[in-house]
């Protein structure tokens, strides 16, 4: 792995000052992050681990006892204003952090470690952060495929060539707030129950048909499973497409919080989602998981975890990443039968 080192090398007592990672703008990347900071943990243990991510990514982060503090950074997806990131840099001054890790690979993600003046800064190039990086690393697509893969690179010297050792998350789960839920959201959580996830952020490309999870919602209804389907309000009326005429299908999309999502499927005994946020976190709390792939790939960003199993077709125009089918027939989605993803889910609940 070639890189560019303009930073001498760190001593004992260096390397027990605390180190910042700046986190991504995705609620699965946020997940994956995870392995990264397993990954910096054991490299150094005696160094505190703080990350600076969007406001709704903090209840992940707090489920992550790898994380010393969550910070909150007080702008929006896409935002520059140079002035509040220099702000936001300055303040960070005094935790004298002594490496950052950049994950996002936008010029602007790069700004308030530069200007909190760590000395070390690791991150890919991206948006020529030539000054705001230097500690580039070449994101070699062929060596390191897989987001996880790129992220774990990042804890590694520049010139390690070991195989990558990548941890799965694992996010803790609050059982307080499992018994509230419970009780608010009037659940039974006896019996075997299943976590349907019909979302996904990116867009419909990634969405396995709804009438599709209506009819696995139907099968596993008769054979005395609970569903319960999760999401946030943008899910609530495909929610209830998937409940129609089952009386007992939960539709709990809007209901609940991210960090309540977490909860709840760590109450399931299984999951099936599309290629989604929710469906790293199904993964990361370590439920058995069917996840769905349409327009992506499990080659890029597969669940990590050994409960999960991946249904993939592969055709001949996948993955193409759009947020709509550019060929308007969905074929990566309506190909995959319900019938093949109950197959899957009954091994995975036996």
């Amino acid at each position: 792995m070639n890189t560019w080192i303009f930073s001498p090398p760190m001593s004992n007592k260096e390397n027990a000052r605390p180190r910042l990672i700046v986190g991504p703008s995705w609620v699965g990347d946020m997940v994956m992050t995870q392995s990264l900071l397993i990954a910096l943990k054991k490299n150094h243990p005696e160094s505190p681990l703080d990350v600076l991510s969007p406001g709704w990514s903090l209840p992940i982060i707090r489920r992550m006892p790898q994380v010393r503090r969550p910070l909150k950074m007080p702008l929006g997806h896409g935002e520059f204003r140079w002035r509040q990131r220099y702000r936001l840099g300055k303040q960070l001054r005094k935790e004298r952090y002594v490496q950052a890790y950049v994950l996002p690979r936008s010029f602007k993600a790069a700004l308030v470690p530069f200007h909190a003046r760590i000395p070390v800064r690791t991150g890919y190039l991206g948006e020529l952060r030539f000054g705001l990086i230097n500690d580039i690393r070449k994101a070699d697509r062929a060596a390191l495929q897989a987001t996880a893969e790129r992220f774990v690179a990042l804890a590694m010297a520049a010139d390690c060539e070991r195989v990558l050792q990548i941890q799965p998350p694992a996010l803790a789960i609050d059982y307080g707030n499992q018994e509230r839920l419970i009780a608010e959201l009037d659940l039974d959580p006896y019996g075997k129950i299943v976590a349907l996830l019909p979302g996904a952020e990116y867009g419909p490309a990634k969405c396995w048909p709804l009438d599709y999870y209506h009819w696995l919602a139907g099968e596993l209804v008769s054979k005395d499973i609970a569903v319960w389907v999760l999401g946030s309000q943008k899910d609530h009326a495909a929610g209830e497409v998937i409940a129609a005429g089952l009386a007992a299908v939960r539709n709990l999309c809007g209901r609940t919080e991210l960090e309540d999502a977490i909860d709840l499927l760590g109450l399931s005994s299984a999951a099936v989602s599309n290629d989604s946020g929710l469906m790293h976190v199904a993964a990361a709390v370590g439920i058995p998981l069917v996840a769905i792939y349409g327009s992506s790939s499990p080659a890029y960003t597969p669940p990590l975890s050994d409960k999960a199993q991946t249904i993939y077709l592969g055709l001949e125009c996948s993955p193409c990443f759009a947020r709509e089918c550019p060929l308007g027939h969905l074929n990566c989605l309506n190909n995959i039968r319900p019938e093949q993803v109950l197959s899957a889910l009954s091994t995975a609940l036996a």
